[in-house]
């Protein structure tokens, strides 16, 4: 298994990148169509991106500073439901925070889609994190 890393530096307090990383509306503004969470440890991640459904359970909820998902595609063979880990870890710095996200428990083929997706959702969560608007999402998955 394989695992993806990446950070972003957002222009907001850990407590407010926190809330858009555990409410359905905070999760919607950066990332995906649809989102039922509850962020508890057992609690369901449930996000719908781009025709996906994202499905697992939150791991560990540490207000304000770390958040791990279970994270995998309802119905996939690849990855299913729940089969890969997210961590998000907000570190406080000068400027705001620092989400450090590694996501692992990839298999290898999975690795450059989810590299590609992180890359498009992260700089949608400084955005809407810092009280900008993300915009309406069109990201669509890489083909193979």
């Amino acid at each position: 298994m394989a695992e993806f890393r990446d950070s972003i530096d957002i222009a907001a307090a850990p407590e407010t990148v926190f809330e858009y990383l555990t409410t359905d509306a905070g999760m919607t503004a950066w990332m995906g169509q649809y989102a039922v969470l509850d962020p508890t440890p057992g609690g369901g991640f449930a996000v719908d991106i781009a025709g996906y459904a994202i499905r697992g359970e939150y791991l560990h909820v540490e207000p304000p500073h770390r958040v791990v998902v279970s994270w995998g595609v309802a119905g996939s063979e690849a990855l299913p439901a729940g089969a890969s880990t997210v961590e998000f870890r907000l570190v406080p710095i000068d400027a705001g925070t620092r989400v450090e996200l590694t996501h692992s428990g990839l298999p290898e083929s999975e690795v450059r889609g989810h590299a590609d997706g992180w890359a498009h959702f992260l700089p949608r969560l400084a955005v809407a994190a810092a009280g900008g608007d993300a915009g309406t999402d069109h990201w669509h998955p890489l083909e193979d």
